[in-house]
């Protein structure tokens, strides 16, 4: 008689049900808190951004325009390339040119160089204001605000951040009452344009993106004013010394999961246009 083979005894229910457990929020720790937080931040572009804020702030210390834009060059190249793209440097804020924007709004009369109200960005007030005229007056206008962010990045020149909107029209601030301009909501439209005005101009030689504040739907600027953007900055490394380039920009890629989620947010951006 062969004797009885003696197996070792199952793993009850129980216990493969704490493996099966143990795995899935092992799983689940790596892509939380490693895997998924590198795969969606790309700062090795520019790596001297990170962990700075992307939303600017108004004189009252509210949450202003988020940044969406961004130039590699000296204060000259940037002045020659905004020129150059079809941009006009913005007036200074003084009795004058305050009187004179009132006239240009009041009376629907060109004012291609007007003022533009301060934000603030890491405690300073911007360094530079451009703007593109449209229509008559300086009631609609496409403009943006630069500060310069760094003095040196990633291509040994400074790096400078901007947040490009289009002024659709004046009237009061929805949190202050203040006379203002209210901006339209898509700010990427803005940036979008900004850029390939440079590029059109023969001003940048290479462009890629940087982490902004994120996906946002139903943003809030400083005067209460809705806006939506994929939450990138799109960065342009300018020519030096304002010598035009007929090149086209190299493009450095964006990570897999920003640029599928760049291309949902498109769709989802131009059904909210119609």
């Amino acid at each position: 008689m062969k004797d009885d083979l003696i197996l070792p005894p199952r793993p009850s229910r129980l216990k493969k049900g704490a493996v099966v457990a143990t795995i899935v929020v092992a799983l689940y720790g790596v892509l939380a808190y490693a895997a998924l937080p590198w795969a969606w931040t790309h700062y090795e572009h520019q790596r001297g951004l990170k962990g700075l804020p992307m939303v600017t702030r108004t004189a009252q210390d509210i949450p202003g325009d988020p940044l969406n834009v961004g130039l590699v060059g000296s204060r000259e190249d940037l002045a020659r390339a905004m020129i150059a793209a079809g941009w006009s440097p913005a007036d200074p804020i003084t009795w004058r040119t305050s009187l004179e924007i009132a006239g240009s709004v009041l009376l629907d009369r060109p004012y291609p160089d007007a003022p533009v109200s301060p934000l603030f960005y890491l405690g300073r007030r911007e360094d530079l204001a451009y703007e593109k005229e449209i229509g008559s007056s300086a009631d609609r206008r496409h403009h943006v605000r630069f500060w310069k962010t760094l003095d040196s990045g990633e291509e040994g020149r400074p790096v400078w951040l901007g947040s490009a909107t289009f002024d659709r029209g004046s009237g009061l601030s929805h949190y202050t009452g203040q006379i203002t301009h209210h901006i339209a909501p898509d700010l990427d439209a803005e940036r979008d344009l900004l850029i390939g005005d440079l590029v059109g101009a023969g001003m940048v030689t290479t462009l890629y993106q940087v982490s902004g504040i994120g996906p946002t739907l139903n943003g809030r600027n400083g005067e209460g004013d809705r806006y939506y953007t994929d939450g990138e900055i799109h960065m342009a490394v300018l020519v030096a010394d304002g010598q035009k380039t007929t090149q086209v920009p190299t493009k450095l890629p964006s990570p897999g999961l920003v640029s599928l989620k760049d291309a949902l947010w498109k769709q989802g951006a131009n059904s909210l246009k119609k």
